[in-house]
């Protein structure tokens, strides 16, 4: 059996005493020692320590990836093989592929991905990038909704990658605006809803949600021009029936507020 050294394994794999000796102390790895106390890492340990590095910069679980290295270190062979070795992790699963096998994973998702080989007697790990499929305007806004009640600002990321992919979605500019104005992130929102209007002209949402902002940035002529409009498209929208009649009522056009307040009446 080879053996190597924690020197060959920082040259190998770019790992330090002190992140070998973490490793180590944390269980991942129990190397044996040569006749001076030295560490003697094996193969299986070189592969079980990049994986650990892998899992551990992925932010998983200390059980998690303690679970998943005992899976690999159990499919392991005691040697590298002629062809190399391939390793994964996908979801909860570590898998380890010969070197000769094709390798895909139908979605695509890994947590690590490397191989290794000796091409000329010195054993080399390769990082392997895989390529996902990018990711639709759709997929990005359903991703954010989803997001809102967990983590609002990857909910505004994921909208804005959702407007990269498709400036013509009304509802992610609707949503987007909206979490930017509860930011209190007001000209981001204005700007949002300014391009959603103008992209999106026969949204009634979306123009009924920039009028909240203007009225909430105290420009009440705007906010009733895009209530307005909202209601030339959407005739059956309440909110901004009744908005309208409050913003009417305070500017004393009381005949305007019982046209808007009657109207909400009877569509609620």
């Amino acid at each position: 059996m080879s053996y190597y050294t924690t020197r060959q394994i920082r040259e190998i794999l770019g790992l330090s005493p002190s992140i070998v000796g973490r490793l180590i102390a944390a269980g991942f790895v129990a190397p044996a020692r040569g006749p001076r106390g030295e560490y003697r890492f094996s193969f299986q340990d070189l592969v079980v320590l990049r994986a650990a590095k892998g899992l551990a910069e992925a932010n998983l679980p200390a059980r998690r990836i303690s679970r998943s290295l005992k899976r690999l270190r159990e499919q392991l062979p005691r040697d590298l093989p002629a062809a190399g070795l391939r390793i994964c992790a996908v979801g909860n699963s570590v898998a380890v592929i010969d070197g000769r096998d094709s390798w895909r994973a139908d979605d695509g998702q890994y947590l690590l991905a490397f191989e290794i080989s000796a091409p000329r007697g010195q054993i080399e790990v390769l990082q392997r990038t895989e390529r996902r499929p990018a990711a639709s305007a759709e997929d990005w806004f359903e991703n954010g909704c989803r997001m809102e009640q967990s983590d609002i600002a990857r909910a505004i990321a994921h909208y804005r990658e959702a407007l990269a992919a498709n400036v013509c979605h009304s509802g992610i500019y609707a949503n987007l605006g909206r979490l930017l104005h509860e930011k209190r992130k007001l000209d981001e929102a204005e700007a949002v809803y300014r391009a959603g209007t103008s992209a999106c002209p026969d949204d009634a949402l979306l123009l009924f949600n920039f009028g909240v902002l203007l009225e909430d940035l105290s420009r009440t002529g705007e906010a009733i021009a895009c209530y307005c409009r909202a209601l030339e498209k959407d005739p059956r929208l309440a909110d901004a029936h009744y908005n309208l009649a409050l913003l009417y009522e305070a500017a004393g056009k009381r005949r305007d507020a019982l046209r808007h307040f009657s109207a909400c009446r009877k569509l609620k």
